[in-house]
């Protein structure tokens, strides 16, 4: 979208603007409250004040409520049958659930930028616990989530690991939500496993409490290293120093062959799409097919 509009927008960006943007808000899946409670707690109104006064946001922007952010300051109510803005609260309802922005839950955001020998990927910390953010296990390779949730319910998986799930990008099949696999990965790290997930494919909020280098680039069908990982290999995911390497000498994996992907299935509009995905571009960059 960011091209589109003639802006050049990287992971690098995200990273940066990630550190010097403290944590005010912990809502699901980061915090134990919903929407609705955020909402009470002070909400939008809150949280864009907060950023506005510290500096962090720019308020002179045009948005579909008018002219400037601190139009976002406001809460609408109905009055007598009429619709009226209020000015939201100015300080929190609910500190377990948002903070002012010089007494934040953390003092950067949630997304970082990790960069190694598998490549460069990103991955979602602000719902992760400090103890988990630096994991170093054996990798087991799975071609797709399937795969992996039927190890885990064979019990198959109840050690320290890092699920590597391939094939899973733009070009391979477009790029799927992977949040299935959160809740037995969480399981396993509630049993005090370490567990962290490494993937080609797509996930949102729902990582949550798993470590999770996600949207790995150069993905597996298109040269990625991705593709020679073999389980047993030790990957080292690294939050705090943003690293994520692989303890096998670099001669050794560009020997091996690249793994080959899965037959395609079928139906759902695949075969109609197969050309899409041949030309999506990587997800560092996008993933369209406008600007492959």
């Amino acid at each position: 979208m960011a091209r589109a509009a003639g802006v050049s927008l990287a992971w690098e960006d995200f990273d940066d603007l990630s550190r010097v943007t403290p944590l005010i808000a912990r809502v699901y899946p980061n915090g134990g409250q919903d929407v609705n409670a955020f909402h009470a707690a002070g909400g939008m109104a809150f949280v864009t004040r907060q950023l506005l006064d510290a500096g962090l946001a720019h308020e002179d922007v045009v948005t579909v409520a008018g002219r400037g952010l601190r139009r976002y300051q406001e809460e609408p109510f109905l009055e007598d049958g009429r619709l009226v803005w209020r000015e939201g609260t100015a300080v929190s309802l609910d500190r377990d659930i948002v903070r002012p922005a010089d007494d934040p839950f953390q003092p950067a955001g949630g997304i970082k930028l990790l960069k190694g020998a598998l490549g460069r990927a990103v991955i979602k910390t602000s719902a992760v616990k400090p103890q988990h953010l630096t994991v170093e296990a054996p990798a087991l390779v799975f071609e797709d989530q399937e795969a992996l949730l039927q190890a885990f319910k064979r019990g198959e998986l109840d050690r320290d690991f890092v699920a590597v799930v391939r094939f899973q990008g733009p070009r391979a099949n477009g790029m799927p939500e992977l949040h299935n696999l959160t809740p037995a990965l969480s399981v396993l790290l509630d049993r005090g496993h370490k567990v962290a997930l490494v993937t080609d494919g797509r996930m949102s909020g729902a990582s949550g409490k798993v470590p999770t280098a996600m949207h790995l680039t150069p993905e597996a069908v298109d040269g990625g290293m991705v593709a020679r990982v073999r389980s047993g290999d030790v990957i080292r995911l690294d939050a705090f120093k943003g690293e994520l390497e692989i303890k096998v000498d670099r001669a050794e994996l560009m020997a091996r062959p690249a793994a080959e992907p899965p037959a395609p299935g079928f139906g759902y509009g695949r075969e109609l799409f197969g050309w899409m995905r041949a030309s999506a571009a990587r997800a560092d960059e996008g993933a369209s097919v406008l600007f492959a």
